[in-house]
């Protein structure tokens, strides 16, 4: 019964999407016991899929989380809560993403989306020839040690090494902790300076007595001031992109 209402409202949301009238020769459905839906109907609900885990896979096999990163932590050093907001700065992380991914991106539409659509090969050639870039950028990016790890926990992986050929399951992960290491690393070298400063004012502050002052608000001024006169923006943007080439 649960089937059965399964299967007709996925008739009605077809039939609502596209006019029976101009497509009802693509669309052979049964709603009988051995009813099947076609195949065009089974690929638009594999399109929808993939394009719900689209950001997803952004994420995955791109800078995006070593550049997101960074900033966040940018920001919590500077001693800024809400300025700038997640919004701009996830915009920000995503444009240069795509300054760093260009290449990459312009590599995996001319071989593998370009012949698709020109139908020269088969979708599961255009797959692999459209991962291919993606492989190689990751591979270049891996922390060794990182990677072993990784591969320790699959049997079948045991003795692989960090190549672009290297398991899907096992070379996105290690991609993935090895730029959040890297990051965080990063993050560090930031945190410094903005310390030293934090330091500097507890310590006038201490030696005048004002206890009661927070020295959070009094710093945040002096920080604030070293990141523009630093054109701090540029240079962490700049040492962002370049860590890529």
């Amino acid at each position: 019964m649960f089937w059965h209402r399964w299967q007709l409202a996925a008739v009605l949301l077809v039939l609502i999407v596209f006019p029976w009238e101009a497509n009802a020769q693509e669309l052979s459905i049964s709603l009988g016991e051995d009813g099947s839906l076609s195949a065009r109907t089974i690929q638009l609900f594999a399109l929808i899929t993939v394009l719900s885990l689209a950001p997803g896979l952004a994420i995955m096999v791109t800078c995006f989380p070593f550049i997101v990163t960074v900033l966040s932590i940018l920001r919590q050093a500077i001693g800024l809560q809400q300025s700038p907001p997640n919004m701009l700065i996830v915009s920000l992380a995503l444009f240069l993403t795509y300054f760093v991914m260009e290449p990459v991106f312009v590599a995996a539409w001319t071989d593998g989306i370009v012949p698709l659509n020109n139908e020269e090969i088969e979708i599961e050639v255009a797959f692999q020839r459209v991962l291919a870039p993606f492989r190689v950028f990751m591979a270049s990016r891996l922390d060794p040690e990182t990677y072993f790890a990784m591969a320790e926990l699959r049997p079948d992986t045991i003795g692989t090494s960090p190549t672009p050929d290297a398991p899907l399951s096992v070379l996105v992960p290690s991609f993935l902790l090895s730029e959040v290491s890297r990051a965080f690393q990063i993050g560090f070298l930031i945190f410094l300076p903005f310390l030293i400063i934090d330091l500097v004012v507890a310590a006038v502050l201490m030696s005048m007595g004002m206890m009661m002052v927070p020295p959070v608000i009094v710093s945040l001024p002096f920080k604030l001031a070293f990141f523009v006169i630093a054109d701090g923006w540029g240079l962490i943007a700049s040492s962002l992109v370049r860590s890529y080439f």
